[in-house]
């Protein structure tokens, strides 16, 4: 069985390394248009060869989509019209918009939606790394609109990278990972950029920084080419969460701006309830 990793980033490149490890394929080929990521995933070994993408999908069984969610929008309906009995996993972090999209294909079954809770701030192959996925979760989203062989090899190549699974509907999913991960982005992004102008005129405010600053910060150093597509498309849920965000950050700056320190102690002990979620 070969398997196509389209896009051999991150995400492919980390597939295509445990993949590797565990043998589950006869080959792994990838499809990348930058040429220097090409050359990246042959050097480490996340892939064992390059091929144009019409060539990768006759060559295999199946096919991963591990492109921004933009191009997976654009690239979806065209694999889907060279398939015969390939399994197409598309594992983009927004659903909706994309499965809309494809929802009458011919051959909508031999496809499933998946998204796999997990990465890091760093893109690229030389970011890809064999146990990203260990015990992180891949929502399937739809998955009673594929056929059965197709989700099982799909579900087969979850085990191998040691996953743990669920199961929701597109809107379902879009929503929560507004709520868990697309505004984790964005208020990463917004600090950075505070940080950022304050050091025009504070050039020495990074020698305070410490780990609490690293761990809050470091997501802002997520690629835009990856995250712009993702706020797009997932827009209306990432507005509904940002404003939600925006009302509780002015609850805090009102109780700062009054000196009322005891509604502030509330506020802050009832942030505490997280723990319940995060150990």
């Amino acid at each position: 069985m070969n398997i196509t990793i389209v896009g051999v980033g991150l995400i492919g490149g980390s597939i295509g390394l445990r993949l590797k490890e565990t043998q589950f394929c006869d080959k792994i080929i990838g499809v990348e248009k930058n040429e220097a990521n090409a050359k990246k995933a042959l050097q480490r070994g996340l892939v064992d060869e390059i091929l144009p993408l019409e060539e990768a999908i006759l060559s295999s069984r199946v096919v991963i989509l591990t492109v921004p969610v933009d191009t997976i929008m654009n690239l979806l309906p065209t694999v889907l019209d060279k398939v015969t009995d390939q399994v197409i996993i598309d594992m983009g972090s927004t659903k909706t918009n994309i499965l809309r999209k494809i929802e009458q294909h011919p051959n909508r079954g031999r496809y499933i939606a998946a998204h796999p809770m997990a990465g890091t701030e760093y893109s690229g192959p030389e970011a890809a790394i064999p146990n990203l996925y260990k015990d992180k979760v891949m929502v399937y989203v739809e998955a009673f609109r594929t056929d059965e062989d197709a989700f099982e090899i799909a579900d087969a190549l979850t085990e191998q990278l040691e996953m743990k699974t669920t199961f929701m509907n597109a809107a379902e999913h879009d929503m929560h990972t507004a709520y868990v991960s697309h505004i984790s982005h964005l208020t990463s992004f917004a600090l950075a950029l505070t940080v950022l102008e304050k050091e025009k005129s504070q050039g020495r405010i990074f020698e305070l920084a410490g780990s609490g600053f690293e761990s809050t910060v470091r997501l802002a150093k997520s690629s835009p080419d990856m995250w712009t597509p993702i706020f797009k498309q997932n827009r209306d849920n990432v507005l509904e969460v940002l404003e939600e965000h925006i009302k509780q950050l002015q609850n805090l700056y009102t109780k700062l701006e009054k000196e009322d320190y005891e509604g502030l102690h509330k506020l802050i002990k009832k942030s505490n309830k997280i723990k319940r979620i995060i150990k």
